[in-house]
């Protein structure tokens, strides 16, 4: 099975968002670019991370190499929702992030999770590849790969942040998210709230 890199180098539009009501939620990373869409689907939580580590990348690019940041002003942003169609490409297993100094750009790799429970599931003997050396990791995984500017990737990190953000309010006693029906809140023994 041959692997696919989807590059975007720069694309016309990468974004995180979601589909799907609150507490049902799937995110996706989306780029266009070139006549082509591409959405990997991904956990809250990477897209939270990936937002956090693309600001602690873009610091470390201004301490190190003297990157200039942009400010952005509070009301700029993409705020549109995901084009459609969302066709899911890949899960994503593996987030990497790298700064590239020659074009001052942030190279944002999302790499899909490993298919070896697959590959076991075809019926391979286990004992058959014994002598075969490990496959590199990921080298045979489909990848998403953008491109962006120190400003699309401010834009990002504010989106991303804005979406993680956007889903059910947290309680506040014990801050898992509130269902509109109330949750079985740890803080009072299980009764409803």
């Amino acid at each position: 099975m041959t692997h696919q890199v989807h590059a975007f180098e720069p694309p016309e539009r990468f974004v995180a968002g979601t589909v799907g009501p609150p507490g049902e939620r799937t995110f996706f990373l989306q780029a266009r670019g070139g006549g082509r869409l591409v959405s990997v689907a991904l956990e809250k939580v990477q897209v939270s991370l990936l937002a956090e580590k693309l600001e602690e990348l873009l610091s470390e690019a201004q301490r190190r190499f003297g990157v200039d940041l942009p400010e952005l002003p509070p009301a700029v942003g993409d705020n549109d929702p995901l084009d459609t169609p969302v066709d899911e490409e890949f899960r994503v297993g593996t987030l990497g992030l790298a700064f590239d100094v020659d074009t001052a750009t942030v190279v944002i790799e999302a790499i899909a999770v490993g298919e070896t429970e697959v590959e076991v599931e075809l019926g391979d003997a286990p004992d058959d590849d014994e002598d075969e050396e490990p496959d590199e990791p990921d080298e045979d995984l489909d990848r998403l790969r953008v491109r962006l500017t120190p400003e699309a990737t401010r834009a990002f990190i504010e989106r991303a942040r804005r979406v993680v953000n956007a889903g059910r309010p947290p309680c506040p006693l014990c801050g898992q998210p509130l269902d509109p029906a109330g949750h079985l809140c740890p803080r009072h023994n299980g009764y409803h709230r």
